[in-house]
């Protein structure tokens, strides 16, 4: 019987244990890293509790003619080499103009029986950001969040000094009555506290790889006066990094500011290692729905893949990217 020399033994254990222990990032790990779309978008328009008798069939067909419109309005920006910001902007501002989301035209009423819009947009290259709140004359939010973002040194501008910059930086302005639509005012007039999906949102990326993520929103039907939810507040209703995710929100706006819901998503990636759709269930399923908050959230991470996750039975949602890949939903 012969005998595997000693060294030679020692010497297999060692490239044995080497192996065990080779570092996370190794080429190995490298080469399982997905390979990232060449541009994706995804959106929302609101998420809520919502079922066949509140959201008939007819109405889920409207709601899904708009949101594959609005997809593609942003994929074919994206598609000419559009940056991720103009494909952010876009998208919104369709759905400003659309009075079946709680955005621009379809805004819900306010306790003083005004509409008061907030907005907000960031751009992951280098964290830039803009955002509007308590707006009633400016006609796209969206576009003046992202004319703070660019125009000025501020991240927030609010109220009549708000509609003052936009008008000086050439923004169209409109007058308060264009907001009333019949459908939000009989919601103010039965003051219907459930009525809160509507709030529209986009995360995009770009061919150079950015991320741009965008917030619009009317708020809650029959809120008090002054009240800003989370969609214009960096890091709780909009965030966006190119190193992580970008994310827009929507729901019960008190509970995204208390916990920066879309910033937690982000820093579940970056520190701990979480890919998107576990770090937005977490935060929405778990840490959100614990907490009693209500909503949800779209998400692009730096690839391109998606998460579209809401604690609500419901969320007018789209998501397409550079392969053809295209889904457009309504229930959870």
């Amino acid at each position: 019987m012969t005998h595997r020399p000693l060294p030679s033994i020692i010497a297999l254990l060692v490239i044995l244990v080497s192996a065990c222990n080779a570092p996370a990032d190794s080429s190995s790990s490298e080469k399982s890293s997905p390979e990232p779309y060449e541009y994706a978008l995804v959106l929302h328009g609101g998420a809520g509790n919502m079922n066949f008798q509140s959201v008939p069939e007819e109405l889920q067909n409207r709601y899904k003619h708009v949101l594959d419109s609005a997809l593609q309005l942003g994929l074919d920006v994206l598609k000419e080499d559009g940056t991720s910001i103009d494909a952010v902007e876009v998208v919104i501002r369709c759905m400003e103009d659309n009075p079946l989301f709680n955005a621009g035209k379809g805004a819900v009423f306010t306790s003083e029986g005004k509409n008061e819009l907030d907005a907000s947009i960031m751009s992951g290259q280098d964290l830039n950001a803009g955002a509007v709140a308590g707006v009633t004359n400016i006609k796209h939010p969206i576009s003046a969040a992202r004319a703070v973002m660019e125009q000025s040194e501020h991240v927030m501008m609010a109220g009549k000094g708000a509609s003052v910059f936009a008008e000086e930086v050439g923004l169209e302005i409109v007058d308060p009555s264009y907001f009333y639509t019949e459908r939000r005012f009989k919601s103010y007039q039965k003051a219907i506290a459930k009525d809160k999906h509507g709030t529209v949102g986009c995360v995009a990326l770009d061919k150079a790889g950015n991320l741009c993520a965008g917030t619009s929103t009317g708020g809650m039907t029959n809120k008090k006066y002054g009240r800003i939810g989370d969609s214009p507040i960096i890091g709780a209703g909009t965030y966006a990094n190119n190193a992580t995710c970008g994310v827009s929100g929507t729901g019960h706006g008190e509970y995204f500011i208390r916990w920066t819901v879309a910033h937690q998503i982000s820093v579940l990636m970056e520190y701990k290692g979480y890919d998107v759709e576990s770090a937005a269930r977490e935060v929405v399923e778990k840490t959100l729905a614990e907490a009693g908050g209500e909503g949800g959230v779209i998400c692009l991470d730096s690839y391109g893949r998606p998460a579209m996750v809401t604690n609500t039975s419901g969320m007018f949602r789209a998501y397409g990217n550079s392969e053809g890949e295209r889904v457009v939903a309504i229930f959870k």
